[in-house]
């Protein structure tokens, strides 16, 4: 049976009177006043998407639908709220009816309304991740898993592994088999763990953030009347940011307006980026034939950036095979300067030109806060984070912690501290914490039983597994790690002589650290490089006490501003990831470590996956195109690397996706020249 849409046939006069063409270009009035029915709107980077969902949402308004009928969907409450109040300001309507927020939020609301039906009551709690990961490490406990040998998942990663699971469909098997293959051997006790977690919160009456989807779904699925009564009250269903979406959130849009709805999907599958949280491209691209008769609206006039970086980005993501055609075209009349390629020395060599070209662009008249430095993972903004602070330039950082205060590091570094400093108790308790079954009262016992041997106060070194091994009150349970600990620090001291600061770090790594790692952080592999990155950095130093100083020093440190500080305590260069730069904009913008094997990433080419590539160069897209005035694009030729020495970088294949006309290449400081690589035969990462 067809759905009886509130909208006449033909538009009305909006009563808010505003003036839609005038306030929209052609692109956009084309999807705002477009007719009810599916529609999918591509709207490209800097393109006005909100304001193409916000003037929607008015035109239904206006066209004298109720706003009870009205359902939008996004990804961040900010979004929601910002839709929200901008339809507010722009229509007289009354909008409190409209159902708006994120995926979670409506499929809290009607959870709470139907709770009984699943067994739980409209009182039910909601549990953040640590709450989760409380109630999933007291599940662990009452279970007979052994742990003495091996090490099982923490619980971060078993919340990870069935967030997962849920969000994405695939078998636990599966996806332990794909992404976890280091716990292979716990696939029954993981599964265990898993029937016995969603046992629990239904007797506990909670519900994870996962199941707020998953129970809605499963709620309309089981229970046709209410389907009924939610597709008859959501008549106009509005999404964003729809390349995003993962299976659950796509199953339920498609359930929710199955009866030939009327359903608008906004979007860009240019910029989707989060495959590895569950996120489907295939949702976007299918979406024409998944709803017969779908409109189809691109938005192409780009209000961001000037001409020459629309052109690069247009050029750049061609090479993508999975993708609709648009070219962005840029709404700014004035042409701009080229963007810049820039090929350096080393990692440090390209800080060093970073920070000396923020420096140029401020006194030029760019804010500091205009500026960008943005990369693919968090570890290769080490070198720039020491430049920057050691020439005074502040800088935040959205990807994450600063370099020196992540857990991981202040981890390896308190082993380098203790063996230098016998009487650190606070690097003792925090390397004991880390062992199995040793909590914060057993490591109390252990730092007494350890100044208890007399060789905290003493000056010649200890023979490290002697005394840790005879050490009283390690648990059975952390008896096998604890006597490795022992051989660690002897490998850490031979002969009693401290080791290099980066034999010192891997020694903590291969030891030990690394099992650490791969059972307690669902985000591993980044985890290790950042301590492979530490290695490297150590390789700088002989003395392991000025290393120790220099992570402190750094650790701690504000980049403090250069010039009247009055004016410039607001001012702050960005650091970013890419997937955390999404949605944001600066004047300038730099995209730094565009090498093979860094960016794309090197276990992207190590897969040989197209559709893993091709999110790789999505990635570069975005990077791109955050920029409006300059970009500048730059790679180190050398990379020092631990134990290999010093390896020649290819370029990232990504600099060769658009004409080496549309750059301009800068030559700076260095007396290295680059291979001519079409004439070389071997491959990314060659050692000299």
């Amino acid at each position: 049976m067809a759905r009886d849409y509130t909208l006449h046939r033909k538009a009305r006069a909006p009563q808010s009177g505003i003036d839609y063409r005038a306030e929209l270009n052609e692109e956009q009035f084309s999807a705002v006043t477009s007719p009810p029915g599916p529609a999918l709107v591509i709207a490209g980077a800097g393109s006005g998407k909100t304001r193409t969902l916000t003037y929607r949402v008015a035109w239904l308004l206006d066209q004298g639908v109720d706003a009870r009928h009205i359902l939008l969907l996004t990804f961040t409450n900010k979004a929601a709220r910002e839709m929200s109040e901008r339809v507010r300001q722009l229509v007289p309507h009354d909008v409190s009816a409209l159902w708006g927020g994120t995926f979670h939020s409506i499929g809290n609301r009607i959870l709470r309304r139907h709770a009984e039906d699943l067994g739980l009551t409209p009182a039910f709690s909601i549990l953040d991740r640590d709450d989760q990961k409380s109630l999933l490490s007291s599940v662990v406990g009452s279970m007979d898993i052994d742990t003495k040998v091996r090490r099982f998942p923490k619980s971060e990663v078993l919340a990870t592994m069935f967030s997962l699971v849920e969000n994405t469909g695939v078998e636990l098997k599966d996806l332990i088999e794909a992404r976890y293959p280091y716990f292979e051997d716990w696939q029954k006790e993981i599964g265990e763990v898993h029937k016995r977690y969603t046992k629990r919160k239904l007797e506990t009456n909670s519900v994870d953030f996962d199941d707020l989807l998953v129970l809605t779904l499963r709620l309309l699925k089981e229970q046709p009347d209410l389907l009924a009564l939610y597709r008859k009250r959501f008549r106009h269903i509005l999404v964003d940011e729809y390349q995003d979406t993962n299976s659950v959130q796509c199953e339920l849009i498609d359930l929710l307006s199955a009866d030939g709805g009327s359903v608008m999907a906004v979007g860009d599958d240019a910029q989707s980026i989060y495959s590895w949280r569950g996120a489907d491209m295939e949702n976007i691209l299918s979406f024409p034939e998944r709803y017969p008769g779908c409109r189809v609206f691109k938005i192409e006039t780009n209000y961001r950036s000037v001409p020459e970086i629309l052109d690069l980005s247009n050029a750049a993501i061609r090479a993508n095979r999975s993708r609709f055609e648009k070219d962005l075209r840029s709404a700014r009349d004035q042409l701009g300067v080229k963007p810049a390629l820039v090929p350096l020395e080393d990692p440090s060599v390209q800080a060093r030109f970073v920070a000396q070209r923020l420096l140029e662009l401020r006194d030029e008249g760019v804010p500091l806060e205009e500026m960008a430095v943005i990369y693919r993972a968090h570890f290769q903004s080490l070198e720039l984070q020491m430049e920057l602070t050691s020439a005074g330039i502040p800088f935040a950082i959205t990807s994450g912690l600063r370099f020196f205060e992540q857990a991981h590091i202040k981890d390896v570094a308190a082993f380098l501290r203790f063996a230098t400093n016998r009487r650190d108790e606070t690097s003792f308790k925090r390397i004991a914490l880390l062992l199995p079954g040793i909590g914060a009262k057993g490591a109390d016992k252990l730092w007494s039983a350890w100044l208890a041997t007399g060789w905290a106060a003493k000056d010649e070194p200890p023979g490290w597994s002697e005394v840790l091994g005879g050490l009283k009150g390690v648990p059975k349970k952390a008896a096998k790690h604890w006597e490795q600990l022992g051989y660690i620090f002897d490998e850490m001291t031979p002969g009693g002589e401290f080791a290099k600061p980066s034999d010192m770090v891997y020694s903590v790594l291969e030891g030990m650290y690394d099992d650490h790692l791969r059972a307690s952080y669902d985000n591993y592999e980044n985890r290790r490089s950042d301590i492979e990155q530490l290695m490297s950095y150590g390789m700088g130093f002989d003395d392991v006490l000025e290393f120790l100083s220099q992570l402190s020093l750094l650790g701690s440190a504000d980049g403090e501003p250069t010039g009247d500080k009055s004016e410039l305590d607001a001012e702050k260069v960005t650091l970013s990831s890419i997937h955390q730069a999404k949605g944001l904009e600066w004047k300038a913008v730099f995209v730094i470590w565009l090498a093979e094997g860094q960016f794309p990433n090197g276990r992207v080419i190590e897969a040989d996956d197209e559709d893993m590539m091709e999110e790789e160069r999505r990635l570069f897209y975005v990077a791109v195109t955050r920029a409006k005035d300059e970009l500048y694009l730059s790679y180190p030729l050398i990379n020092p690397k631990s134990y290999t020495g010093d390896v020649i970088q290819r370029p990232s294949r990504f600099l060769d996706d658009f004409p080496k006309e549309m750059v301009e290449e800068w030559r700076v400081g260095s007396s290295w020249e680059e291979p001519d690589w079409d004439e070389r035969d071997d491959e990314v990462d060659e050692p000299f």
